[in-house]
């Protein structure tokens, strides 16, 4: 069940980005400082006691909290971007979408094999990019401990397509 304090942070913008869809912004959230901290902590409790070396977050929403929940478990933070936004040697991985491809990055040195890492988005959908996420840090030999999201869409069913962690959204819709 949803904190209804943080989930009336969630503000419902409809036919955004596109007709017949309703984008649950987070602006409003961010802007609190007292629902910026609550959901900060509703995010780290679930992680706590994991262990979390590297707190992995994906572009760009997923930098928010994501670099909030590694100061919170004293971990390190690390960005996956889409290509052309990192400097320095990078590991990719590419994925599909509904029509197309996509690409993710993340540079070589980032993650060291068998860090204990949390993977953070704003948003759980479809689950094609935290997927593609713990693909790109396999490669790199790092333990996936969990997801961690602010927002879960349960009708897309998005965590039936990521490989076997936890899996922690704070809001449900």
């Amino acid at each position: 069940m949803n904190d209804p304090f943080l989930e009336k942070h969630i503000q419902d913008v409809p036919d955004f980005p596109k007709p017949g869809i309703v984008f649950k912004d987070i602006s409003p959230l961010l802007a609190s400082h007292e629902a910026r901290n609550k959901m900060t902590e509703t995010l780290v409790a679930h992680y706590r006691d994991k262990n979390i070396d590297v707190v992995v977050g994906i572009e760009s929403r997923g930098f928010l909290f994501g670099m909030l929940i590694a100061n919170a478990l004293n971990a390190k933070f690390v960005m996956i971007r889409k290509p052309g936004k990192l400097p320095g040697d990078l590991i990719e991985q590419s994925y599909q979408l509904e029509y197309g491809t996509d690409t993710i990055e993340i540079q070589q040195d980032a993650v060291n094999p068998n860090d204990r890492v949390l993977i953070h988005d704003d948003v759980l959908a479809t689950g094609g990019t935290a997927a593609a996420a713990h693909s790109l840090l396999s490669k790199m030999d790092a333990q996936i401990i969990g997801y961690s999201f602010v927002i879960e869409l349960d009708f897309l069913a998005g965590r039936e397509k990521l490989p076997s962690s936890e899996i922690h959204s704070a809001l449900h819709y």
